[in-house]
């Protein structure tokens, strides 16, 4: 193959490796998730009690594991984040537990026109060509509108992370931010047709995309 003119990190992190967790782990883990929620601020907003922890996929990346969560309330807000960990080694429990957390009104419910519900959070960096930088990612969600088999995040159309879908929900680590470009994560079928289409960043006719400390 010829030499790229994109040099990015490309699936580098591992796939799933576990199914949804369960029993005293699934307590545990949503304690953690919970008392994340509890220190957020909430800006004077009344968020009400959280439901349910729903989870997504795990994803290991830089030797720590990393499972998204959210949460309603029952004031109509939404809980969202991740727990992390040290994965334990043959015989050793789990070490080193962080929990984030954040809120938002912004919901699948509230919004009929998305097609893919997204979260995402900043987990770290990566320097590229001439010093500049990519914001290391962690995405998740879930389709809203059509059947898909597999996402993807994709780079100025280079795919640098898939998940196959697991209880309809994905998650993703992808470069983000880099050189000016921004991840979109795309919806696929089993026959490889695109289904859906979202970037990470609100499309309202101004340029809402963050901007880059290289720029």
């Amino acid at each position: 193959m010829p030499p790229t003119d994109r040099l990015v990190p490309r699936f580098a992190a591992e796939p799933p490796q576990e199914k949804a967790p369960y029993g005293r782990w699934a307590t545990k883990l949503s304690g953690e998730f919970f008392a994340a929620c509890l220190a957020v601020d909430a800006e004077g907003e009344e968020l009400g009690e959280p439901g349910d922890v729903t989870w997504y996929p795990d994803r290991t990346y830089g030797g720590r594991t990393y499972l998204p969560a959210t949460a309603h309330t029952d004031k109509g807000y939404e809980y969202f984040g991740y727990v992390s960990w040290l994965p334990g080694s043959e015989g050793t429990e789990p070490s080193e537990l962080e929990a984030s957390a954040d809120f938002t009104s912004e919901t699948a419910e509230a919004n009929p026109d998305w097609t893919l519900d997204l979260g995402d959070e900043v987990i770290g960096a990566w320097r590229g060509e001439e010093g500049k930088s990519a914001t290391v990612t962690l995405v998740w969600g879930r389709p809203v509108k059509g059947a898909g088999a597999i996402v993807t995040a994709e780079l100025a159309g280079l795919a640098v992370d898939q998940c196959v879908l697991v209880e309809d929900r994905f998650t993703l680590v992808a470069p983000d931010d880099y050189r000016g470009d921004f991840i979109d994560v795309v919806l696929w079928d089993r026959g490889g047709r695109e289904v859906a289409r979202e970037s990470l960043y609100e499309d309202d006719g101004e340029d809402d995309a963050p901007e880059s400390a290289d720029e």
